[in-house]
């Protein structure tokens, strides 16, 4: 394909994206009271083999080309088109987690250090647990994972993927209902970016035990670590320069330039020591200074992003899931498995940990549900999982089944518990 007819093609698969998403977010928020989020995940799965592949699978090929291109000598290459997809999908994904740092309340979290760690704790070792426990059956009846796949590797994959948060729509989910910088909001936050830290540190075990390399998951460890203390230490002083430069001239195009360039910077770096860009992303905008600085990189960046770039990603996701494939009573049982697995290891735990942490049972239940959805961050492990060779189309259909139904269940869920209750006061 020359670089027109990509160009073609991109302009026709974006139309189509973006339509499908609008569509299916305009009925899911009107009539079935689900966040953007929700909807997008809904419209990527439709826009796969899943729905657009069974009604009409010329088109779908067609317009999302999965099959490599065979070159005149007989060469299979992947196709471009579905590269370029890729490619901007993790751009909106980086620019997106940037903004979910800068909601972050680091100051609030301090105050509130324990009850967050107790929280985090359940939904980190519960989950993980009943997750390994059910890889070992897995492992040994079924085609759920790849041959070179060790059991050990197999236990640790499963276990993170039950151990992830939809941290992105929760964080969303407290913004729309003004609870980001709350007591309440902040102990969700703080442990579900706990959580979703550790399950990508268990994600580089298990990439190097794949690979065959020790060398992995030392440099994903301990660079993240790095990272993280280089973020806070000197990182956060050096970015006061960008609250200097707004108080001079506000933000303008030579600030949002440079600010880019060091997200992009950091989303580079963490993504080759192997725990991901989106990572480095969130711990940067945690980091950032707040104030008038803040407040216009969301307002320049935040509305092209969700509205344009980060549905990209969901399709993409989508197009990977064919619920085809679970296509026997034995898959379905093991499908339902993982759900009652994913719902008791993480939304159980997490609400009774947090009745522990002196909350009550609404705000206990609250936590619970909002830590229970996996959403994007379930889709992105996944999808690594499978470009990886860890797991089988199968069980990365299974698992993005699940991540659907829990995120499903977030939003209709916490409106019932927080209706007519406010937390403004009670929680700050």
């Amino acid at each position: 394909m020359s670089n027109f007819d990509l160009v073609i093609q991109l302009f026709l698969q974006l139309t189509v994206i973006l339509a499908t998403c609008r569509i299916v977010t305009i009925i899911g928020r009107r009539y079935l009271s689900q966040t953007d989020v929700v909807c997008e995940m809904i419209a990527g799965v439709m826009l796969g083999p899943s729905l657009l592949g069974l009604i009409a699978p010329d088109f779908q090929q067609w317009l999302f080309p999965k099959l490599p291109i065979i070159t005149a000598v007989g060469l299979k290459i992947p196709n471009p088109s579905m590269s370029i997809l890729y490619a901007i999908s993790q751009i909106g994904l980086v620019i997106y987690m940037f903004l979910i740092g800068l909601e972050f309340n680091t100051k609030l979290l301090k105050h509130h250090i324990k009850s967050a760690s107790l929280l985090s704790a359940a939904g980190i070792i519960t989950p993980f647990i009943l997750g390994a426990i059910a890889s070992f059956w897995f492992y040994h009846n079924g085609d759920f994972f790849q041959p070179k796949v060790m059991p050990w590797s197999a236990a640790l994959y499963l276990g993170a993927s039950m151990t992830i948060t939809a941290f992105p729509m929760l964080a969303r989910i407290l913004y729309e209902r003004g609870l980001t910088q709350t007591r309440f909001g902040t102990l969700a936050l703080g442990a579900a970016s706990v959580d979703d830290a550790v399950a990508w540190c268990l994600l580089a075990i298990v990439l190097a035990s794949v690979k065959n390399s020790l060398s992995i998951a030392i440099l994903a460890i301990g660079g993240g670590i790095c990272y993280v203390l280089f973020a806070i230490f000197l990182g956060q002083p050096l970015l006061k320069a960008f609250t200097r430069m707004t108080k001079r001239e506000g933000v303008n195009r030579q600030t949002l330039t440079l600010m880019l360039i060091v997200l992009m910077f950091c989303a580079w770096f963490t993504d080759v020591t192997g725990i991901y860009a989106i990572f480095g992303a969130f711990v940067l905008g945690a980091v950032t200074p707040r104030g008038e600085f803040a407040q216009q990189i969301r307002q320049y960046t935040e509305f092209l992003t969700t509205s344009f770039l980060l549905p990209i990603f969901f399709v993409f996701s989508g197009l990977n899931t064919q619920i085809g494939l679970v296509n026997t009573p034995t898959l379905w049982g093991v499908t339902l498995l993982i759900i009652a697995i994913a719902i008791l290891g993480k939304g159980v735990a997490c609400m009774l940990a947090a009745k522990l942490a002196g909350e009550n049972w609404r705000e206990s239940a609250t936590i619970g549900a909002l830590m229970n959805a996996r959403g994007l961050m379930e889709l992105i492990i996944l999808n690594i999982g499978l470009e990886q060779g860890i797991i089988t189309p199968t069980l990365f259909t299974i698992m993005v089944i699940m991540a659907v139904i829990t995120t499903l269940m977030a939003s209709p869920l916490i409106a019932f518990l927080l209706h007519g209750t406010s937390y403004d006061k009670s929680l700050t």
